[in-house]
């Protein structure tokens, strides 16, 4: 089974957010985190990631927070998760480690390493309008149950 990290299933609910609201300059980590029932520190965190990674900006002031660098169909879901959770491998083989026995007889390695790249894909073709303009029927959260049902 392939799982994000809760950081980047955080991130992605975080972007999704504030592209429902584009008429809001800015957004407090709070306001997002209390609209998800997500702990505000940890977010803070997150969205501080994001914005060094250039998919947010970041407001200071009384009224500040943050908001989309970009329009929200031109930031992907793989650019929040490789933000915050660095490059995708679903396993560390595809990725060039060193150190296993197997390699010079593993029959698996490059049918994984397509797998991982086909995943990938797809998570680039995926944008944060594309995950702001669907319904969940289970309502708040679940962007990684939203990705999947896209592109299914």
């Amino acid at each position: 089974m392939l799982k994000l990290t809760k950081k980047a299933d955080y991130g992605l609910m975080a972007l999704k957010y504030l592209a429902e609201r584009p008429e809001t300059v800015a957004l407090s980590a709070k306001d997002i985190a209390d609209a998800y029932g997500i702990p505000a520190q940890l977010l803070a965190k997150i969205l501080q990631q994001l914005t060094r990674a250039g998919l947010l900006r970041s407001h200071a002031g009384m009224n500040g927070g943050y908001a989309l660098s970009r329009e929200a169909r031109e930031i992907s879901a793989y650019e929040v998760i490789h933000a915050i959770d660095g490059p995708f491998f679903i396993t560390s083989c595809t990725k060039g480690a060193k150190g296993c026995e197997l390699t010079p007889s593993c029959t698996i390695k490059e049918p994984l390493a397509r797998v991982n790249d086909t995943i990938a894909g797809v998570l680039k073709s995926i944008s944060i309008q594309d995950l702001a303009e669907h319904e969940h029927p289970h309502g708040r959260g679940h962007e990684v149950n939203a990705l999947v049902s896209l592109t299914l």
